[in-house]
């Protein structure tokens, strides 16, 4: 499955999100992880700060995938958002990044997790889709292709 459809609705994808920091970005997808899933966003915000001083998770091209597990939830889920302007990620090729996909688990979820993160990563490592993304005039395009199956729309 190339297709996100299990991991976002149309709410927890943002366009042109404004925040200027790491920090601010944290907290702003926190708030929407809180407000879509039922989470605490203080403990979403957590999460992600300490999975992030086990090193970036921005991975190169402009892309970042935060994640981290979190205790009440009883599935695998995200939040993308494309930022209006990059921001420094500490990435590994030292480029800001511009896209962010936020993928939050299960504290069990050990497998189911990487195997999330792996497919989210797959996809976005893609340079085609990603340019097609960072193309999208609205929250609506954007969400319209991270749930496209690849199959789909090579027919």
């Amino acid at each position: 499955m190339t297709d996100l459809t299990d991991l976002l609705t149309p709410e927890t994808v943002f366009e042109r999100l404004a925040v200027t920091n790491k920090k601010a970005l944290f907290q702003q997808l926190a708030a929407a992880a809180a407000a879509a899933y039922d989470l605490d966003s203080a403990m979403v915000v957590d999460g992600l700060v300490k999975r992030e001083k086990l090193g970036s998770t921005g991975f190169g091209g402009g892309v970042a995938t935060p994640h981290a597990r979190i205790a009440g939830l009883n599935q695998v889920v995200g939040v993308f958002a494309k930022l209006a302007q990059p921001i420094d990620f500490q990435a590994i090729d030292d480029l800001p990044v511009d896209m962010v996909f936020l993928l939050l688990s299960p504290v069990d979820a050990g497998a189911l997790h990487l195997k999330a993160l792996a497919r989210v990563s797959r996809r976005l490592r893609e340079r085609g889709f990603v340019d097609k993304l960072r193309g999208a005039g609205s929250r609506d395009a954007l969400y319209a292709m991270l749930t496209a199956d690849e199959a789909r729309d090579a027919a």
